[in-house]
């Protein structure tokens, strides 16, 4: 059995394992869709699973549905607008020559996140934290920065990079915020209904931007509605993990132990695409490896 504190791992680690196919059929879905087409099928798709997830954990628990305080209201809005700015910046690199690069400075999310939750939330940070932290992003840029490294891409997908990873970060501290304004007794119906209100919130003001702005990609979603259905259920299932985790511990703990994902994306480049494990992969993995293993024994 695994403790009561220590919950957030096995959480974390779905979140990671679901999110890597969400992020494979989302990755598809851009170029039938466009960026902001991709980006609102997480969103649009993704709700009714949330409110199915919702109904499930007031028949588990049977408990009310609780009184949202108004401090819930600005954490939530700053965590799905930053969530949206993310994904849209996240998706159009992967169009980008320089993807791999960008990606790199994306997964810079874990440190700006740690910065950010002691700012805002007072989450606290230990020296193992931080060493812990370091460790395990040095290994995402070792695997992602191959060849002449990111200045031969220009500084454009540096600078997107960093932005992505700030606004994943400023979402994930938005979110943890909003889970801890509801002060319930349970976490699992305050990570729950933060979840649903913060993918309305997002299905709604993307509907809105496209029924004003491009309609076409409205009609090209609905045509679409098989592929997204999947992405749309993935994303829900990984961002409920994701919420739960951060109803327990620190996003700096769970971005951190996040970055396992590069780990599962590059298992399946190795197990389905047949594709041999460089020294500087191998590298990579013992770096990320060893940081997320730290940061686990220094809880």
């Amino acid at each position: 059995m695994i403790a009561a504190g220590l919950l957030w791992i096995p959480f974390t680690l779905l979140a990671a394992a679901c999110q890597t196919a969400r992020n494979a059929m989302q990755r598809e879905l851009t170029t039938k869709l466009g960026t902001v087409g991709a980006t609102h099928v997480r969103f649009l798709f993704g709700f009714p699973f949330a409110l199915v997830f919702l109904a499930g954990v007031f028949m588990a628990t049977g408990l009310p549905m609780p009184v949202l305080p108004w401090m819930f209201w600005p954490w939530a809005v700053v965590g799905a607008g930053a969530q949206i700015l993310a994904t849209a910046l996240m998706l159009a690199t992967m169009n980008d020559r320089s993807f791999v690069v960008t990606i790199a400075y994306i997964k810079t999310e874990a440190i700006q996140a740690a910065i950010f939750g002691l700012i805002f939330l007072g989450d606290p940070l230990t020296i193992g934290m931080v060493v812990a932290i370091l460790i395990a992003t040095a290994g995402v840029v070792t695997m992602s920065l191959k060849g002449k490294g990111a200045i031969e891409g220009g500084y454009r997908p540096v600078a997107l990079g960093l932005f992505s990873g700030a606004a994943f970060a400023i979402s994930a501290v938005g979110y943890r915020g909003a889970i801890l304004s509801l002060e319930l007794p349970s976490f699992l119906l305050a990570a729950t209904l933060t979840l649903a209100i913060g993918l309305i919130l997002q299905a709604g003001l993307l509907t809105l931007y496209l029924a004003l702005r491009d309609r076409a990609v409205l009609a090209a979603i609905a045509r679409a509605w098989r592929p997204s259905l999947f992405a749309g259920f993935m994303g829900a299932t990984a961002s409920e993990f994701w919420f739960l985790a951060f109803a327990l511990t620190s996003v700096a703990n769970v971005r951190t132990l996040a970055l396992v994902e590069v780990l599962f994306a590059q298992a399946i480049t190795i197990f389905a695409f047949k594709q041999a494990t460089t020294t500087r992969d191998a590298l990579g993995i013992a770096l990320i490896a060893a940081g997320v293993l730290l940061l686990i024994w220094v809880q």
